[in-house]
């Protein structure tokens, strides 16, 4: 084995090494994307129904991203991109009743 195979090899390890890398960082982002978005949702939805204040509703959000990152970490990206296209598609059913309802 010379000099050029090594080196070669060295650079292919390299390459999977920043694939995987970027791979489960994006993955990571997502996930805290997704559940950011969906606690504060649920909990500017909570704050309406109930009227309570600004501590409360950062508490509120705090626990559910908690629980739900924890939720998700263990899916897989296209999992967390299934499951954010399922809650968009609940969003605009939310949105029509919205404009629907009189």
């Amino acid at each position: 084995m010379g000099i050029t195979e090594k080196v070669s090899q060295i650079a292919g390890q390299v390459q999977d090494g920043v694939k995987n890398s970027s791979k489960s960082l994006a993955g990571l982002t997502l996930k805290i994307l997704t559940s950011f978005l969906f606690s504060l949702t649920l909990a500017l939805i909570a704050q309406e129904m109930m009227a309570f204040g600004t501590l409360m509703f950062v508490f509120l959000m705090i626990v559910i991203a908690g629980s739900l990152f924890r939720l998700l970490a263990n899916w897989s990206l296209w999992s967390v991109v299934i499951f954010d296209l399922f809650l968009v598609l609940i969003a605009l059913l939310l949105r029509m009743y919205i404009l629907v309802a009189p």
